[in-house]
């Protein structure tokens, strides 16, 4: 029995585009048609009776994709089966992609004509041909400019000291601010594939400010509401975490590298003799290091993919609510979204476009 869900995003749209080409070969579109129907949870006499067809030559396409991919399935004396490139052609391709990374396949198909004198006629022959090289489709990551490899290893190895060695009268949270807009992000879902899905939009642009911090410990939060995040935002929220933990003699926060984090007036403040607060600062282009940013994506995947508030008030409060309630409420289920399983990045692992 062939289970549905066996094709990635990726080859799945892959096949569809192959389906639907009109200059593709006939035979590659259909087994292309019959893949995914096969994908979609249809078997395989269902999909040979759509097909006009026998089972036995649906599961033999299924058997021709698991091995050899598309290649496989194209396997039968057009262009895509026997490459139309000679292994110089190939390897000078290889090269070409390599060195200029195109963005299209309409792109690749140009240069392949202009230097070799080949054309392929449809998008199909292409994909068999980069996917027989080697070749994947890629969207890049976004890194920061200045990542500094040292400063990472040095703060992970003073922040795992410090939890190891943390006394029971001390804790750890996190701080930020997020200013998320009032607007509904629309996000991809599953449907029937009739439906055409639509969200509506709201018209107001008004932002909420929050200044917050999470301890990943126990899922606890302090989020307050704030017209500015400045210095005494700062304060404020300095203030919120004590009184959350009236009983610890110390509290470690870590944060970023703001501007007013730095300010002469929380300077000021924490230098008192009963301020409980003592700060760490993450490298700088490094929010990758501060967890309370995954928390942030975790906020706008609950509260504004798909979800329209016609009010900036229910805006405000859907966010709060789930920053302030939810989340300590349910950390057992969001712990491992917003974790300090942190990772050094490097410029050196990747290859930076210009």
């Amino acid at each position: 029995m062939i289970r549905g869900g066996f094709l990635n995003a990726e080859a799945k749209r892959d096949l569809i585009e192959l389906a639907r080409d009109g200059t593709a070969e006939h035979r590659l579109a259909r087994r292309a048609n019959a893949l995914v129907l096969l994908d979609e949870g249809w078997n395989c006499q269902r999909v040979a009776e759509a097909l006009l067809l026998d089972d036995d030559t649906i599961r033999t396409w299924h058997r021709l994709y698991e091995e050899d991919g598309i290649e496989g399935l194209a396997g039968f004396g057009y262009e895509g089966s026997a490459c139309r490139l000679s292994i110089e052609q190939q390897d000078k391709l290889k090269a070409w992609i390599a060195e200029t990374l195109p963005r299209s396949t309409r792109q690749i198909g140009a240069w392949i004509e202009k230097e070799f004198g080949i054309a392929y006629e449809g998008r199909s022959g292409l994909i068999a041909l980069l996917h027989r090289l080697g070749m994947v489709h890629r969207k890049p990551l976004a890194i920061p400019r200045k990542l500094d490899e040292d400063k990472q290893k040095a703060f992970i190895k003073d922040y795992n000291a410090l939890l190891n060695g943390l006394p029971e009268d001390e804790a750890v949270m996190f701080a930020d601010a997020v200013h998320p807009t009032h607007a509904v992000r629309p996000a991809g879902c599953w449907a029937p594939k009739d439906a055409k899905i639509a969200v509506e939009q709201n018209s107001g642009r008004d932002r909420l400010n929050i200044h917050g911090a999470i301890d990943l410990e126990t899922g606890k939060t302090r989020m307050i509401e704030v017209l500015t995040v400045n210095a005494q935002s700062t304060i404020m929220l300095f203030i919120a975490i004590m009184a959350m933990y009236p009983a610890k003699r110390l509290i470690h926060v870590f944060l970023d590298n703001a501007k007013y984090h730095h300010a002469q007036m929380v300077q000021d403040w924490l230098a008192r003799p009963e301020c409980r607060i003592k700060l760490h600062f993450i490298p700088a282009y490094c929010p990758h290091l501060n967890p309370i940013e995954r928390l942030w994506g975790l906020m706008h995947k609950n509260v504004t993919h798909n979800r329209c508030y016609a009010k900036f008030n229910g805006f405000c409060g859907a966010m709060l609510t789930f920053l302030r309630e939810d989340v300590p409420k349910n950390w057992t289920s969001y712990c491992d979204s917003v974790t300090d399983n942190f990772r050094v990045k490097s410029p050196k692992d990747f290859r930076v476009l210009a």
